[in-house]
């Protein structure tokens, strides 16, 4: 036997004894950055690859006969050249857009595969279109205007919000929705009666048509109430032709106003929305109430266009049943800030405020409600800048924002971001751009996480996605670092399972019984978890 020979075989052994010690032993994971500062901000996510990827959601439904809209999220060197196998007749594709438009209007299942080709090569997907009585698949992924803009909001940021969703490269990885908050509404009038805008919005169908020609959809605000919490127009009124008076002073206005009028408009302003080409409402008041929300659900089916239907704000949890027949959003919470906890707020506001912590153990209870088509809604996302009206960087410590993304993707929350996209750092832009982590948010599953381990600051939240893999997320609610600890049996899978790390994008070893990881205070590990082999 040569001297090489011995050699080679020498390392081979070692080799597999390294892996069975990888496997037989566990080791803990403990990432670079755990010994950072807590404020150093620190980017985990690698840029995307030059090689064409195909990123989103899998599944996308729509009812016969509604304008269908769905625009192909896909990272890689630009251009890139778009194609949709077996797209059903009735609708086109725009390949260089990757923007599929028409009407569908028999019901059924179209598997279709999605193409994306630079000159780095071609990414395929396949992708379910379901034309039927359900909309929003998976979770609503966009911007809403309040945290950041709050009463401030004109079509000229809404605009600029909508281009920088372009500009930046968040429709490539699934963002979709530029959403109104309140404060736009003017009078009740129009052809329809219906509540028509401010001065700050001179031309509303025009605005939902440029936001439409950039592949991504429209949303706007409305309540019941006679007046909106921002002091505007609501959808009732005292007066049958539908008439309101502003009263000045929201203590006033509050006692007043915050209540459901003698005649409900909501048929004319559903009717109005279509026309003017609207997606998603939100529509607020509190506390949400059955007869109510089925007014407007029946209004805007009788509408003629697919709009999303979002409840707001804390959602009665007896009624989480009727919530999820009903709509397809509700909020499980109250008001999000951008805080770890509300003991941080000042006392008026920790009255009706949450930070992070807080929306955390409000949210749990309403898993068994998640799931295709109604979502369980958290609140908005308080990352970037955000300040209601007078926009400053989060006070979210960067440990504190991973978890916040974590947390919002394991549930399947909608997730609505509260910040001037035209003003996104780098920090912030590779937060929310990473595929493999919003895939958790987006699995056509549609499974909201569960607390399958706790020991402490300690905590671990698990789920099944689609292609039967598992993930979880390693959480320190402490102030110090901590060891977290997942079995296998907690995870209910056996063997040796590969873990992966979801905001690093890389795969940390084989273990044969369980896995743990140093967790930084207030911080996320984020994995997955598939058999070994697979």
């Amino acid at each position: 036997m040569s001297k090489q020979t011995t050699i080679i075989g020498v390392l081979a052994v070692l080799i597999v004894i390294s892996g069975c010690n990888m496997v037989g032993q566990q080791k803990t994971y403990s990432p670079k950055e755990s010994k950072l500062p807590a404020t150093e901000r620190y980017i985990l996510t690698p840029k995307a690859p030059t090689e064409p990827r195909i990123n989103g959601a899998k599944v996308f439904g729509v009812r016969p006969g509604s304008p269908f809209l769905f625009t192909i999220p896909a990272t890689g060197q630009r251009p890139l050249v778009f194609a949709a196998d077996n797209l059903p007749q009735g609708l086109t594709i725009d390949s260089s857009t990757g923007l599929i438009t028409g009407t569908l209007t028999t019901p059924g299942i179209y598997n279709v595969t999605l193409k994306a080709q630079n000159a780095r090569g071609i990414a395929t997907r396949e992708f379910k279109i379901v034309i039927g009585d359900k909309i929003a698949l998976t979770p609503p992924m966009g911007w809403n205007s309040w945290n950041c803009w709050a009463a401030n909001v004109s079509d000229k940021n809404v605009r600029a919000s909508a281009k920088a969703m372009i500009d930046s490269g968040l429709v490539n990885h699934g963002w979709t929705y530029i959403n109104i908050d309140d404060t736009w509404e003017g009078s009740r009038g129009g052809p329809l009666n219906a509540i028509q805008p401010n001065k700050k919005f001179p031309d509303m169908k025009g605005l939902c048509d440029y936001i439409h020609s950039l592949g991504l959809k429209s949303g706007i605000y409305s309540t019941p109430w006679i007046t909106t919490y921002g002091g505007y127009i609501g959808g009732s009124s005292d007066n049958e032709d539908g008439s309101w008076e502003k009263i000045e002073g929201y203590e006033n206005y509050s006692k007043k106003n915050h209540r459901v009028g003698k005649f409900a408009f909501d048929s004319n302003d559903a009717r109005q929305l279509a026309e003017w080409g609207f997606d998603y409402l939100k529509y607020d008041w509190n506390p949400n109430d059955e007869i109510n929300t089925k007014r407007m659900a029946n209004a805007l089916r009788a509408s003629g266009r697919d709009i999303v239907y979002s409840l707001s704000n804390s959602a009665p949890f007896n009624k989480a049943a009727a919530w999820a027949k009903l709509a397809n959003c509700w909020r499980t919470t109250g008001d999000i800030r951008d805080v770890w906890s509300k003991t941080q707020l000042p006392p008026s506001e920790s009255q009706w405020a949450q930070g992070v912590f807080d929306i955390w153990k409000q949210h749990e209870r309403w898993a068994p409600f998640n799931g295709p088509g109604h979502w369980n809604d958290a609140d908005m996302l308080v990352v970037g800048k955000v300040g209601w009206g007078s926009p400053h960087p989060t006070k979210l410590k960067p440990d504190e924002q991973y978890t916040h993304i974590s947390l919002w993707c394991l549930w399947s929350a909608p997730m609505l971001l509260g910040c001037p996209l035209d003003q996104l750092d780098n920090f912030t832009l590779n937060l929310l751009t990473n595929d493999e982590v919003l895939a958790l948010n987006q699995d056509p599953l549609g499974e909201q996480a569960k607390e399958i381990a706790t020991a402490g600051s300690s905590k671990v939240l698990a789920k099944e996605l689609e292609d039967g893999s598992k993930a979880a997320g390693l959480f320190n609610t402490g102030e110090e670092p901590n060891t977290v600890k997942i079995t296998w049996q907690q995870l209910g899978v056996t063997g040796n399972q590969t873990v992966r790390d979801l905001w690093r994008q890389k795969n940390i070893g084989t273990y044969k019984n369980g896995f743990e990881a140093v967790v930084r205070p207030h911080g996320v590990i984020l994995i997955k978890i598939t058999p070994a082999g697979k």
